[in-house]
C-alpha cells in the first residue's frame, strides 16, 4: 500500500511557544488563520500546518484615537460589529471571499492583512497597507517582532507594517494586528447608469472621480449597471449628487442606503461569480483607461465574464475552458499592472503562478528581504515565488 502523509499540525497558544516552535523547527510550515482563503497565492507544500487560530480578542480599542488591536485570528465580523456599536469602520472595505471560495468563515483581521486585500472603497479611502499602524509576530528566525505603533522592537531600514501588509505569510507570522479606524458614513446612496458598454462606463467614472463628488465607490457590471456610490450626511450626499450629475450630463437612477449597501457587498465579495464553481477567477489590477480595450482583447481570445471596479482600475475576471485557466492570455494583454489567479481548479493552480512574474530587479529585492525575515525558509515556501 502507499504511504499516506500526513500533515501535522500545530497550534501554539502564546508568543513564546510560537517562537520556540519556529526557532527549533526542521521542516517548513503552511500558515493558516482561519482557512478562509485556501486557494490565495500558489500552492504551499509543507510537513507541517501552524495554526495561529488561538490568536485572538479584541486588546485595546480606543475609539477617540482612531485605534484597534487584536489578535491576528480575531473574526473580521466582531470586529465590524464592535466598531460599528462606536460608528466606525475599517476604511479599506476588507472583502469576505467565502461564497467565492466555498469556505464558511469570512475570515480574520490577520488573514485579510496578511493577504492585502481591500474593497471598492480603495479608491478613496487607500489600501489595507495604508490602514495597518503595527503588528506583532515572530519571524521565520524564531524572533519575535513588535513594529509599528506601540513599538518595543522594530527593524532598522524596514517598514515593517507595509512589509508584512500582503505577504501572505512569507516573512513572518502575525500574532496581533494594530489598525487605524475611522468613522462610519451616516448614509449613503448609489446612481445607477444603464446601457452604458465598458469604454462609456469606464469614461464616466473616470469624469465622476475627477470630479469635487468624492465618489466612494466606482463600477461598472456589464449589461447591468454602471453605479457610484456616495456617503456621508444626507444634505452633503443630496448636494454632490446634483453637482455630480450636472457635471456628468446624464440621468441617473438612485439606490437608497439598504439597496446601496446590498449591491457594493455583493460588488466587494464578487457576487457576479459565485455560481460560476469550475471558473478561473483573476483580479487584474491596470491603468483604468486601459480596462476596456484589455477586457475586450481577452473576451474575443478565450470565454469570460467580467465586472469592473476601482472605477475601471481593478477587472474581476472570470476564465473557461483554458487548461492554464487563461494564464498565457491574460498576461500578455498588458504591459503594465498585475493579474493574479485568485481562484481555479487544483490542475491549474499547481501549474500556473498566482501572481504576475516580478522584474529581475523587484524579485531580486524580494528574495534579500524573504532571506532577512525568512532565512531557512519556513514560512510558506514558494506560496509568492516558485
Amino acid at each position: 500500500m502507499a504511504k499516506i502523509l500526513m500533515t501535522k499540525t500545530l497550534s501554539p497558544k502564546t508568543e513564546q511557544e510560537l517562537a520556540q516552535l519556529v526557532a527549533q523547527a526542521k521542516a517548513a510550515f503552511r500558515l493558516q488563520g482561519l482557512g478562509s482563503k485556501p486557494t490565495l497565492g500558489n500552492p504551499v507544500v509543507a510537513d507541517q500546518l501552524l495554526s495561529l487560530k488561538h490568536f485572538t480578542g479584541v486588546e485595546i480599542y480606543e475609539p477617540e484615537e482612531l485605534i484597534l488591536e487584536a489578535g491576528a485570528a480575531t473574526t473580521l465580523a466582531e470586529i465590524t460589529a464592535l466598531l460599528k456599536k462606536r460608528g466606525q469602520m475599517l476604511a479599506f472595505e476588507p472583502p469576505d471571499y467565502s461564497s467565492l471560495m466555498g469556505t464558511t468563515s469570512a475570515g480574520s483581521l490577520g488573514g485579510i492583512v496578511a493577504a492585502g486585500l481591500s474593497g471598492p472603497r480603495r479608491i478613496r479611502a487607500g489600501a489595507a497597507r495604508d490602514h495597518v499602524l503595527g503588528f506583532r509576530g515572530v519571524a521565520g528566525n524564531g524572533e519575535r517582532l513588535k513594529a509599528g505603533a506601540r513599538v518595543v522592537k522594530n527593524v532598522t531600514g524596514y517598514d515593517l507594517p507595509k512589509i508584512a501588509t500582503g505577504s501572505f505569510g512569507s516573512l513572518v507570522a502575525m500574532t496581533s494586528v494594530i489598525v487605524k479606524v475611522l468613522p462610519l458614513p451616516e448614509t449613503e446612496e448609489t446612481l445607477v447608469f444603464k446601457g452604458l458598454d465598458d469604454a462609456a462606463a469606464v469614461a464616466l467614472m473616470s469624469q465622476a472621480m475627477q470630479s469635487p463628488a468624492d465618489v466612494s465607490g466606482a463600477a461598472h457590471l456589464p449589461g447591468d449597471m454602471t453605479c457610484l456610490r456616495l456617503d456621508g450626511i444626507a444634505p452633503s450626499i443630496a448636494f454632490r449628487r446634483d453637482k455630480l450629475l450636472k457635471v456628468l450630463g446624464r440621468d441617473a437612477g438612485v439606490l437608497g442606503e439598504k439597496e446601496s449597501a446590498k449591491l457594493w457587498m455583493g460588488i466587494r465579495d464578487a457576487k457576479p461569480f459565485w455560481s460560476m464553481a469550475e471558473a478561473s477567477i483573476w483580479r487584474i489590477s491596470i491603468t483604468p483607461s486601459e480596462g476596456a480595450a484589455i477586457a475586450e482583447r481577452l473576451a474575443s481570445a478565450m470565454e469570460t465574464k467580467h465586472f469592473f471596479d476601482w472605477a475601471g482600475g481593478l477587472i474581476w475576471l472570470a476564465v473557461s475552458g483554458e487548461a492554464d485557466g487563461g494564464a498565457a492570455k491574460i498576461r500578455a494583454n498588458f504591459a503594465s499592472g498585475h493579474a493574479t489567479l485568485l481562484r481555479a481548479p487544483h490542475a491549474v493552480r499547481q501549474a500556473v503562478l498566482a501572481f504576475q512574474p516580478q522584474p529581475a530587479a523587484l524579485a531580486a529585492l524580494s528574495a534579500r528581504v524573504k532571506a532577512a525575515f525568512d532565512p531557512h525558509n519556513l514560512f510558506n515556501p514558494g506560496i509568492m515565488v516558485r
